[in-house]
């Protein structure tokens, strides 16, 4: 049963650092505040963590 809670709670994780990558870039967007490559790469961040996120509940599933 432990090992479930932890698992859920870095699916948690991983899903809240792709929305928070997101929201991060669009609003440095319109401020003007980040250049392309950052941006870029935190888009980056965000998509790996949210296939990981995908990839365990994938796993969950079987």
């Amino acid at each position: 049963m432990k090992g479930k809670n932890v698992k859920d709670l870095i699916t948690l994780i991983f899903k809240a650092v792709s929305l928070a990558m997101g929201v991060a870039v669009v609003a440095l967007s319109i401020m003007n505040e980040v250049d392309t490559s950052t941006a870029i790469m935190m888009l980056g961040i965000g998509v790996a963590t949210s296939g990981a996120a995908l990839l365990m509940n994938k796993s969950k599933e079987e």
